[in-house]
Order: structure tokens, then C-alpha cells, then sequence
């Protein structure tokens, strides 16, 4: 048996020892774009995160109302983030580079898609959909959901996975536009909770409005009595992220 196809127990798979040693140096590109988020995230606070579909088109009533967010949340002074895309992303980081404050993509490199949009003041780039997750999270003063598809889905579900389990501070956790929402959360009450899946009280980490200047009072509203910075509490917490 050669040494690129042997086995290190009797039972266990063929190992190849050359894809073995090619994963195993992945560690340090991963590394890096955590080094490189750290390093140039870490002074974008306070900042709101926001999603939507990658498919949305210029003058969708989606894309309005999420370029209308992104100004507003700029001009409060929140740096926007989002995924740096297309559609809601494109919108969210036009209406926030309209604004005073920064605009954030961080791109991922997918197979197919995307193209980073032109709207963004510092523009990172991911392989890696785990360590991108983490910097939607790491910085962020609250969510802000739109209208989107699995990828939505699956960050709205990671931001409330890791609130209701203690693995990162509350924030506002903010869907827009009722209608489409609305669906979504009666089965979250008429199903996950009388099955037992969640608690009743899991359903208060969400808020669901349709103006876009109610995105800006929700937040205002949970930090009113506490500051936008992490307490000394919460940063233990998000070290551990």
C-alpha cells in the first residue's frame, strides 16, 4: 500500500496523505480572515447587520426599503454591514454609503455568484461561510432581517440560536415587512411551541415592523438605559463566540 493511501487502523478509511496535509494548512487561511475581520471591524461599533435576498432587483419595493434602512441607520451613526452582495445587500450598503457613517460588505466566494457591489467603504472577502458568520455577529448592535431565501433564513436562525443559548449578547433582532414574515411566525407559535421544539418566551427575541424609521427606534429603544458598548460581562461572552 502506498504511503498516499494507508490505513492508520485496521477498520478505518484510507487516509491520503496529501489531501490530509492540504486541509491541515487551511487552519492558517482561515486564521487569516479572522486576523484580517478582527483587525478591521473591531472600530466599526456600533454596527447593524443587515439581510435579504441576493435576488432582489433595483426598484423592488424590497430593495427600497432596505436602501431607505441603510441611510437612516448611517445617519444615526451606525456602520451598516452586509454580505456585500447583490439585491437587499446591494441596497442596504448603497443607502448606508449615501449616509455618514461606513458601509460594510463581507463577500463570500461562491462557485456561481456573487459580485461584490460598489457601495462599500471597507469591502472583506470570505471563503469560508463560518468565520463571515462570526463577523455579522462579533460587532453587531442588532439584526435586521428582510425578505430572503435559505441564506436569510440561516442567518436570522444562527443570531437567534446564539442569543437563546447564551452564546452572544441580546440584540434587537429586527424583521421588516410583516406580510412576508408574518407566516413564519405563527408557526413558530402554533407549532415549535405547543410541540415543545421552543419556549413561548424564545418568540420575544424577535420584533417585526414595516417602516423603516421603526427600524431606528427599536434599537434606540433597547439601548436607551444601557450604551451601545458590551459590557465587561459581555465581552467575555463574544471572546468565546
Amino acid at each position: 500500500m502506498s504511503p498516499e493511501n494507508k490505513q492508520s487502523h485496521p477498520g478505518m478509511a484510507p487516509v491520503n496523505d496529501a489531501l490530509l496535509t492540504r486541509e491541515s494548512w487551511k487552519i492558517f487561511q482561515i486564521m487569516a480572515e479572522f486576523v484580517e475581520g478582527f483587525e478591521r471591524l473591531a472600530r466599526i461599533r456600533p454596527s447593524v447587520s443587515i439581510f435579504g435576498s441576493a435576488r432582489t432587483q433595483p426598484g423592488h419595493p424590497y430593495y427600497v426599503l432596505a436602501e431607505q434602512i441603510g441611510l437612516l441607520l448611517s445617519d444615526a451613526g451606525f456602520s451598516v454591514v452586509t454580505g456585500g452582495g447583490p439585491g437587499i445587500m446591494e441596497a442596504g450598503n448603497k443607502g448606508a454609503y449615501a449616509g455618514r457613517s461606513p458601509s460594510i460588505g463581507l463577500n463570500i466566494q461562491l462557485p456561481h455568484e456573487q459580485l461584490g457591489n460598489p457601495y462599500q467603504n471597507i469591502a472583506l472577502s470570505f471563503r469560508h461561510f463560518f468565520s463571515r458568520k462570526v463577523m455579522f455577529v462579533k460587532y453587531a448592535s442588532a439584526y435586521v432581517v428582510l425578505p430572503g431565501g435559505f441564506g436569510t433564513l440561516d442567518e436570522m436562525a444562527e443570531i437567534m440560536t446564539l442569543v437563546q443559548t447564551g452564546k452572544t449578547r441580546r440584540i434587537p433582532i429586527i424583521l421588516v415587512h410583516s406580510p412576508f414574515w408574518s407566516p413564519l411566525l405563527a408557526w413558530f407559535r402554533d407549532t415549535l411551541v405547543p410541540e415543545g421544539m421552543i419556549d413561548g418566551g424564545d418568540l420575544e427575541l424577535l420584533q417585526l415592523v414595516d417602516d423603516p424609521q421603526q427600524v431606528v427606534d427599536v434599537i434606540f429603544s433597547h439601548y436607551e438605559s444601557r450604551g451601545f458598548e458590551p459590557s465587561a460581562e459581555e465581552q467575555e461572552i463574544l471572546l468565546d463566540l
